[in-house]
């Protein structure tokens, strides 16, 4: 009795698209290819990914698997900089199977300002899990500032992890120490800037609030009983407009 052949999934999408990208310029593969690769037809690939681009973003997913199955737990009471360190040279571990692909894609993308952007969102979105990996916060008011030092970060180091072929990865090491100690830095003096700027925001907020009050004041006053009148109108409103799908993923622009 005949058995039917399972249909490749993400992962076998993603490691058939990094295999062609080890071996051709990036700029050369196209969709076809990357179905051909994977032994699926174009409407399989469109199934999973609505564009090359967001292949990259399913890589940048799995990365982000291999790296959390691991643990940091017995670096709890470590400094940040002892955590961050240990996560990112685990980050940098899971991409060691990838790195021929990874210096023609870094090569090609790094001339294209729009895919930058792009990457970038996905790197933020990747890196918000690989800081809660080594227990730093991210939902506070520094937040955001945090995780784009942390993409910069790694950026940076990837930069000379590309062209260091050490088993040891001395350089690579060496880079990441330099550039964790200045993001330790610039967070300092970001967190001091905070601290000093604490009264004026207040003020500041204090003040929108009140300008906010005066505007609603004067509409009731004007509007008087329309209000009841139009109450309900926007009740049959679409509010699934900004519903979001897989063609919102950023890596999809690429």
């Amino acid at each position: 009795m005949a058995t039917s052949r399972k249909k490749p999934g993400r992962d076998e999408i993603v490691e058939a698209t990094m295999a062609l990208a080890a071996d051709r310029p990036w700029d050369d593969i196209e969709l076809g290819d990357i179905a051909e690769a994977a032994e699926i037809t174009l409407a399989d690939l469109r199934e999973h990914f609505p564009s090359k681009g967001a292949v990259l973003g399913g890589f940048a997913r799995k990365i982000d698997m291999t790296v959390l199955t691991g643990s940091s737990d017995d670096l709890i009471g470590e400094p940040a900089r002892e955590r961050l360190f240990d996560v990112y040279m685990r980050y940098i571990d899971a991409l060691t199977p990838y790195k021929p692909a990874l210096r023609r894609i870094a090569y090609a993308v790094r001339r294209e300002p729009l895919t930058i952007a792009a990457l970038n969102q996905v790197a933020l979105n990747s890196h918000r899990y690989m800081l809660a990996a080594a227990h730093i916060p991210t939902e506070d008011a520094l937040g955001p500032i945090k995780l784009q030092g942390s993409v910069l970060t790694m950026a940076r180091t990837l930069e000379t992890w590309l062209d260091d072929d050490d088993p040891d990865l001395a350089r690579t090491m060496a880079r990441l120490d330099r550039e964790l100690g200045r993001a330790e830095r610039f967070m300092e003096r970001a967190a001091d800037v905070h601290r000093m700027t604490a009264p004026f925001r207040a003020i500041g907020q204090a003040i929108m609030e009140s300008g906010a009050r005066m505007r609603r004041r004067r509409h009731e006053s004007d509007t008087g009983d329309q209000g009841d009148e139009n109450a309900g109108f926007d009740k049959n409103i679409d509010t699934d407009i900004d519903r979001p799908g897989e063609d919102r993923d950023p890596a999809a622009a690429i």
